[in-house]
């Protein structure tokens, strides 16, 4: 019987995660080892994050999952809540208009589709450099 060897893989990118990671100033140096631990827990907890949230979203009779139902499935998740649920951004309610006003657009309320306040957003982080 001849055994497999199996290679371990993240689904992230470990140079990307090694960046992150580098981002703390307390950290100069980063085991081959530990880069993979972190990925693999990383990837563990967004498992757990989408369970829980899609739950969530079935349980509203949703198919797709939204901020509302992450937020509810941080909460309702105690470990989680305790240092997620800070940094999740707060969901905006769109302002009513009335009926006759609806039909017009106005160009003034480009603040409301802004991307909102809070924690610093790491989305340029992991977008390609040119």
């Amino acid at each position: 019987m001849a055994e497999k060897e199996e290679t371990l893989q993240s689904i992230f990118p470990s140079g990307r995660v090694k960046r992150i990671v580098k981002l703390d100033r307390e950290i100069n140096k980063l085991n081959s080892d530990a880069l993979f631990l972190i990925s693999n827990a990383t990837e563990l907890f967004i498992k757990l994050l989408t369970e829980k949230s899609s739950e969530v979203a079935i349980e509203k009779k949703r198919k797709t999952i939204k901020l509302e139902h992450l937020r509810v499935a941080v909460k309702r998740h105690r470990p989680t809540a305790d240092f997620l649920l800070d940094s999740l951004p707060v969901p905006v309610s769109a302002p009513i208009m009335p009926e006759t006003d609806r039909s017009r657009k106005n160009n003034s309320d480009d603040k409301s589709n802004s991307v909102p306040a809070g924690p610093r957003r790491i989305d340029s982080f992991f977008q390609k450099c040119p």
